[in-house]
C-alpha cells in the first residue's frame, strides 16, 4: 500500500538558486520541480509537499539563440484592441523578476494547488534577499 503523507508532516526547506548565467527554461524547470516537491519521496500530486525557492540575480538570466530579440510576452485586457505586447529585451531590463516568475508559473499545474505553490517562489533582481532568517541552502542547477 502506498504511504499517505499529510502536508503538515512534510518538512519544508528553503533553497537559494543563483540565476546568473543560467538558461531561463532550464532554470525554470528545476525550480518548478523543487517547489512542487517532485524531488522528495513524500511527493503526491494532490498535496503541497514542495519547498521554498529564492532565486537571486534574476537580471543575469540568459536565453539561447535569437530569443532575446524575438521573444514576446503578450496579455489581453479583454477590451477590443487591448492586446499588450512586451519584448524580452525590454522586460529583462525593467522587470527581470516577471520573466522568471512567468516561466515557472507556466510549468505549474493550472489549479488551486498550482496557485498556492507558486507563492513558494521568491525572485529578486540582485544578490540580496530578505529570507536569511530561514537559513536557505544554496543549490546549484
Amino acid at each position: 500500500m502506498t504511504p499517505w503523507y499529510s502536508t503538515t508532516e512534510v518538512e519544508k526547506k528553503w533553497y537559494v538558486v543563483d540565476a546568473s548565467g543560467k538558461v531561463l527554461g532550464r532554470l525554470a524547470t528545476e525550480v518548478a520541480c523543487i517547489i512542487r516537491g517532485k524531488r522528495k519521496p513524500e511527493y503526491s500530486p494532490n498535496a503541497d509537499t514542495g519547498d521554498f525557492v529564492v532565486v537571486i540575480n534574476a537580471d543575469k538570466v540568459i536565453v539561447t539563440g535569437k530569443r532575446a530579440e524575438l521573444k514576446v510576452y503578450k496579455h489581453h485586457s479583454g477590451y477590443p484592441g487591448g492586446l499588450k505586447e512586451k519584448m524580452y529585451g525590454d522586460l529583462i531590463k525593467t522587470k527581470p523578476e516577471f520573466v522568471i516568475e512567468h516561466a515557472v508559473k507556466g510549468m505549474l499545474p493550472k489549479t488551486r494547488l498550482g496557485k498556492k505553490i507558486f507563492h513558494h517562489l521568491k525572485v529578486y533582481r540582485g544578490s540580496e534577499h530578505p529570507h536569511s532568517a530561514q537559513k536557505p541552502e544554496l543549490i546549484s542547477i
